[in-house]
């Protein structure tokens, strides 16, 4: 007999037994067993156990509760992952850096276009960094520094994910396509124990408009996940941009959690549940924490 699946139902302060009553309807409608249900806490955070297909699972839920974040996984694994690898920009933090670095020099809308092209996928990676670092040739070193302290805010929800991930014993790795001088700092506010992100050349007081070899791309950011040791069984996999994919779905594949965070559509559609709704708590109740578990 298959596996249960863990069906988690989340909307804070806001899901009510009419919600997980209609979930349940839906789950079994659409042929789809249910071995059990119960809160994981009442208002908050539902959690039905049932055997069938996950991705119908998922499409039938979100169609059916649209203002409700859906995270179906595997039952086989351990619920309680003891590994997070997350990107940083527009998932751990609220902006992509090299725009708002774009607009110290005058030219977001331009940089901000290419950005928006390779988060969906339209455009290679390595190509587009190249391209947007070009484009900040000449301005002064200390705009990353002003940019950093003025723009960069942590998203909702990353310290508890993290630091409580962390208190029970699981690692934790930010991985950024982005750039060292926003992340390591970004990784020591949020209780990241490393960080990897591309470094930007710099010649004298101004930036070069140059990024040295090897890039962190899609590839490296699987690479990573599947370097640390981890069963990626027990892996948990964040991001919300193209070059975010191998690594949610190579999580996804193994019985990890690979999750897409107000993601490109793309993204979304490639990660076994997208948090479309809710702040990165929702990646703590699709692990089982109760909100008196939660850190920081």
């Amino acid at each position: 007999m298959a596996d249960a699946l863990i069906i988690t139902l989340v909307a804070e302060g806001a899901l009510s037994p009419g919600d997980a009553a209609a979930a349940s309807d839906v789950v079994r409608g659409i042929g789809a067993e249910i071995v059990a249900q119960s809160w994981l806490e009442a208002g908050d955070a539902h959690d039905i156990l049932a055997r069938g297909d996950a991705a119908a699972i998922r499409a039938a839920l979100e169609d059916a509760l649209p203002a409700v974040d859906v995270v179906v996984q595997s039952g086989a694994t351990p619920r309680r992952k003891s590994l997070i690898v997350a990107d940083m920009d527009s998932t751990m933090i609220a902006c992509e850096c090299i725009d708002e670095l774009a607009d110290y020099a005058g030219i977001k809308a331009e940089v901000a276009a290419i950005t928006e092209a390779a988060m969906r996928g339209e455009l290679d990676f390595a190509g587009a960094l190249k391209a947007r670092v070009a484009l900040l040739k000449g301005l002064p070193v200390a705009t990353l520094d002003q940019c950093r302290e003025e723009r960069v805010r942590l998203n909702p929800g990353a310290r508890q994910l993290v630091q409580t991930m962390a208190a029970n014993g699981a690692r934790s790795l930010l991985v950024s396509g982005g750039f060292m001088p926003f992340a390591v700092p970004v990784a020591r506010e949020i209780g990241f124990a490393r960080v990897l992100a591309n470094r930007l050349d710099v010649d004298g007081d101004v930036l070069a408009g140059t990024v040295p070899d090897p890039i962190v791309d899609a590839a490296a950011k699987k690479a990573l996940l599947e370097a640390d040791g981890t069963p990626l069984g027990a892996a948990l996999a964040v991001g919300d941009g193209a070059n975010d994919i191998p690594m949610i779905q190579a999580a996804s594949a193994a019985g990890g959690l690979g999750i897409a965070y107000h993601a490109k559509p793309k993204a979304a559609a490639a990660a076994q549940a997208h948090v479309r709704h809710g702040d990165l708590t929702v990646l703590l109740r699709a692990q089982g924490y109760r909100r008196a578990e939660w850190v920081a």
